[in-house]
Order: structure tokens, then sequence, then C-alpha cells
């Protein structure tokens, strides 16, 4: 057993300590409402009735026989969205599945999943981090009927994943797999993709053009195949242990692809209560578990949107994990892949090179991971080590350990590592803290220290550029777009803007307490920045020609004025917009949602 990392291990032993009370709570609720409320038992006859009344008479046999489980599928099946359009005929699938193995399945409900492709820019981006808060209640309104033995959870992309686990640890004394869908082929490039985007900004190619270049990177069914946070997303469920292994990056359209969701469904019957081994989901999501998704995510240079979701999801099971944790672990994790945005390689790329069993490998074997963890396959780390495949007869077969990378310009060893530390950072100073995802932004700009331009929506930047007030060393302060302000959009609208300042050689940085997505780029952006302007945060006293001062390497923001001056300020007054598109529907968890450095969420 190799000895495991001293700061990993240090880091650990701090969120269990500060854990200790929480964590004892959530798992004798677990406890608890597995005794007094099991899966069934205490239903009447009424009850069931209603439960199965649309079943055949041969699944109403084998649910009232108690001795087989009964499978719940959470799905955020729709056909508009690539990445879940590939989840149509999954449930009939499942059923099958379950019924060749003397059990049953049954659609516990669907979830909304909405794409931050498409609200990019848009009034519908408000509604997108609050989204993940109404997939966790529509998971938890379609298990409450508390029918099942065990839980299928189809989700992807970016608020869904995280909205769906947090729902499901609710009900975390049933077992659980999620099972993903894969990322559609390659397309574009993602060089050649923000290269175009670059050149509409600069009026070089028209909207027509645009978007023929776009349909050319999204172009099927399944998952983008930049390293956002969808892509993040599988990620973490795989080093959870709540995938099948190795199945998070195989395509949709792939001949593994059905025979990985079969034997995810015969691994779950394998810890539903009927099976003699119950496993439930409270026993896999546990601190050295998250410890372990958080180093792969570091590893890999991942979403920063996982900085709210981690968060979150640790206090849905729990535990209490801060920002100062996950910077502790990028201080000493390395950095192992370079996948786009911070590299030119796709998702499929680092599957083909040796993927997450490469991966899981190196860190484990290198002490960065932990051992003693539970699985959807069992004890330990080992089976995510090895890759899946089909023999000649069709039936999924495990490689070897994988130890050796296809591609070391796409996925590398630990003792050659990409750099130093983890691709996200945690920055503080006298305007809050914020985060950066440096895995992205070449070392060179790092530092810039510059005097700012303040504006109050990415559309004022955007008529900045396009007047040509930009064209100077600036940081962009960009506020009133915190979880509490407008529900905390993604600004990744401006990347282009900002990117073609860069370009042009001006030193340029972001900073908000807005969010940008998984696919945050090239220019230095402190994002997530905490207090955010409406509660406080002093980002709501700054003025255009104030000195700002971002530092990657140090881990600093800063701006060049003293308490006093600051606290003399006059204080921004949010700018009136209004409330369409059902924005107006989410005011109440814009008055209740906690602050971006606890998760973001209305849930305490």
């Amino acid at each position: 057993m190799v000895e495991l990392n001293s700061t990993v291990a240090a880091v650990t032993a701090s969120i269990k300590k500060n854990s200790e009370k929480t964590r004892a709570e959530y798992i004798a609720r677990m406890q608890s409402t597995k005794k007094n409320d099991p899966p069934r038992r205490k239903l009447s006859c009424g009850n069931i009735a209603h439960a199965f009344a649309a079943c055949s008479d041969a699944d109403k046999a084998t649910i009232t026989s108690e001795n087989a489980a009964n499978l719940g599928i959470v799905t955020a099946y729709n056909d508009m969205l690539s990445a879940h359009q590939p989840y149509k005929d999954y449930p009939d699938f499942i059923k099958q599945v379950a019924n060749a193995q003397g059990a049953t399945a049954q659609v516990a409900g669907g979830v909304p999943a909405m794409c931050d492709g498409v609200t990019q820019g848009q009034a519908g981006m408000e509604l997108s981090l609050f989204s993940r808060e109404i997939v966790a209640m529509a998971t938890a309104v379609g298990l409450t009927h508390n029918m099942f033995d065990g839980n299928v959870f189809l989700g992807v992309c970016d608020k869904i994943v995280p909205g769906l686990l947090i729902g499901a640890l609710s009900f975390g004394h049933v077992p659980s797999v999620f099972i993903p869908a894969g990322p559609m082929p390659s397309g574009m490039t993602n060089k050649e993709k923000a290269a175009q985007r670059q050149r509409h900004v600069k009026g070089e190619i028209d909207d027509k053009q645009l978007l023929a270049v776009e349909s050319a990177s999204y172009h099927s069914a399944g998952t983008c195949t930049f390293y956002g946070t969808a892509n993040t997303n599988q990620l973490v469920m795989e080093l959870l242990g709540l995938h099948v292994p190795g199945s998070s990056f195989v395509n949709p359209g792939d001949e593994l692809r059905p025979k990985l969701t079969e034997f995810a469904i015969k691994r779950l019957l394998g810890l539903c209560e009927p099976s003699g081994t119950y496993t439930p989901l409270y026993e896999i999501v546990t601190v050295e578990s998250l410890v372990n998704s958080i180093v792969g995510l570091l590893a890999t240079g991942g979403s920063t949107n996982h900085t709210l979701h981690l968060v979150a999801i640790a206090a849905a099971a729990g535990i209490k994990l801060t920002w100062k944790d996950i910077d502790q672990l990028s201080s000493v994790v390395p950095l192992l892949a370079r996948v786009y945005p911070n590299g030119q390689a796709d998702i499929n790329h680092f599957h083909a090179a040796g993927g997450m069993a490469f991966l899981v490998h190196q860190l484990r074997s290198n002490g960065f991971m932990h051992e003693n963890v539970k699985t959807i396959m069992g004890e330990g780390l080992s089976d995510y080590c090895k890759s899946p495949s089909l023999d000649q007869s069709g039936a999924i077969q495990w490689s070897d350990t994988v130890t050796e990378s296809a591609d070391l310009t796409v996925l590398t060893s630990v003792d050659k590592p990409f750099a130093g530390n983890g691709g996200v950072k945690v920055l503080k100073g006298n305007l809050g803290q914020a985060v950066i995802k440096i895995s992205a932004v070449a070392e060179e700009h790092w530092l810039v220290d510059a005097p700012c331009i303040v504006f109050e929506s990415q559309d004022e930047l955007k008529q900045a550029f396009d007047t040509g007030k930009l064209e100077q060393d600036f940081v962009a302060v960009v506020r009133f777009q915190g979880p509490a302000a407008n529900g905390m959009p993604e600004l990744h609208k401006m990347t282009p803007l900002l990117g073609v300042q860069q370009d042009k050689g001006f030193k340029v940085a972001l900073v908000t307490d807005g969010r940008m997505s998984g696919a945050s780029g090239k220019v230095p952006a402190a994002i997530h920045l905490s207090p955010e302007a409406v509660k406080g945060g002093l980002i709501n006293r700054l003025q255009t020609g104030d000195r700002v001062v971002l530092d990657a390497g140090k881990g600093t923001i800063n701006v060049d004025l003293t308490a006093e001056e600051l606290e003399a300020r006059a204080i921004a007054e949010q700018p009136f917009y209004e409330q369409t598109l059902g924005r107006n529907l989410f005011t109440a968890l814009r008055q209740c949602v906690s602050a971006a450095e606890n998760g973001a969420s209305v849930f305490e």
C-alpha cells in the first residue's frame, strides 16, 4: 500500500474533524430512515395498488413478492439537448435488464435539464445555477413514493448531475448508480472554434459563418467534447465510485455503451438488500471518496463550477468542505491532463490516451487517492484502473491496470506532470476570495496589475469593446452577477472579447462575483468573488480607474486602496432589470441563497 500524500491526509483529517457532528447526524438520519421507513415495507395495499397500477401482471407479481428489488429511475431526458437525447430508450432497456435478473424497474420521475450552451448570454442563464436546486427537489419528489430498493440516475450536464446527487443523498439509505450517456464524437477542434469566435467579434466573419462553425463543433448526440462542467461531472461521479469504471467517456453510438448500462444495472441489483450485500449510497459518498473526486478534478484542470457543486454535494452528505480544503489540495496535486480549455485535445482524446484508468492508476499509485473507499464495484479503487472493452463474443472484458499513456501530450504521469499543482486555485485579498482556473492560463498572464473598468453587466462590456474603449491594459470588473443578485450566470459571452484584447498584447483580466463556464480559458479570471456585490462585497465600492492586482502565482486579488478609502466610498446599487422569461419565479431562491464559498445553495 502506497503511503498517502501528507497534505491529502491532513486535508482529509481536517474535513473529518470539521464534519464530525454533521456527518454523524446525516448517517444517523439515513439509518433511521432505513429502519423506520424502509422501501415498500410500510406502504399500504392502496399505496401499492396506485404505484404499480400501470405495470404488467408479471411485474406486479414480482413487486408484491418483496423478494426482488424494484429500481427507481430518475431521468433528465429531453431531445433538445444533445447530451441527454441518448437517454430516450434507457428506461425501457433498464427494465428489460432488471426483468432478466428477476427484478423490476419503474421511472420514478423526470427532472429538468437545461443547457448552458443554449442559454449562454441569455436571460435563461440566470436560472441555470438554481436549476441544480430544482433538479434536487424534483429528484426527491420522484423518490419520495418510497417504492424503490435501488435508484438509477440518468444525467450528464452542468447542474443536472450535482442536483441529482444532492437529491439522491436525501435517500442515501438506498443503493444508487449513475449512468452516463457519453460524449459526441470529435468535431471541429476547440482551438479552431475559439479562433473563429474571436474572428466573429472582430467582424471578420458573419453570423451565418459562425453558425456553421458552431454546428461543426456541436454536431451530434452526446456531451460537448471540451472539458467543461458536463465532462467534469462524469469524472467526479466515476471517482466517487458511482459509475461503472471506464464508462464516463464512451460515445453514445459505441457498441460498448449498452453493455456498460447493462453491467451498471446488474451491479446495482447486487447492492440492493434482496441480494444480501446491501451497500447504501451513504457508504459510498464519504469524506475519502469526496477527496478522491477533488484530487481528480484538480489533476485534470476540471470545471471551476465544481468549487460550488462539490461544496453543496458535500453538505448534502453531512460533510463540511471549504474552498480552503480545495486550495490546499491544489497546492500538491500535479496537473496530468491537457484537455481543452487547458490544452488542445478534447475528451475523446483524453479517453483514447488512457482516460480514467490511467489517471486513477497514476494518482492512486503515487499516494494522492484514498484506497479505503467503497464503490459500486466493491472495496478500493483497483477496478477503476482498468478499462472495459468487448471481447469476440460481445461481452465486457477488463484490461489489466492501465500503466501507460497512449499520448503524453494529453495525459501524462505524476513524475512528468504538466504542472506541479492543480488547475484550480483560490485567490484572497482585500476584495474577498475568488476562484481562478490557472491550468488554461499561460504563466505570463498570471499577474495583471492594471486600472479596472467597472461594468454592471456583460452587455456593458461588449458595448465598451464595440466602441474601442478597451484598447488598454485593464481589469474588467463585472459586478452584481452573484447568486443573490441574479442567480450567478455564466459570463462566457465575454471570453472572445477579452481574448481579442489579450492577443493584441494588452494585460487583461476579469474580476466578477459571477461565474465563467467550465470552459474558462486563457484570460485570467477571478470568479465567484465572495462576498458578492449585492451582499456588501467590496466589489460594489470599486470605481473605474482603481488599480486592481490579480496575482494567480501568489493567490491574491487586491485593489490598491486602504480600508479607510474603501469604507468612505459610496456603495453602488444593483441596476434594475426586467424579471422576464421565468426569472420572477426564482425570486425566493435569490433571497435565501448562500454565498458562493458555501456552494451558492438554498439548502442549509
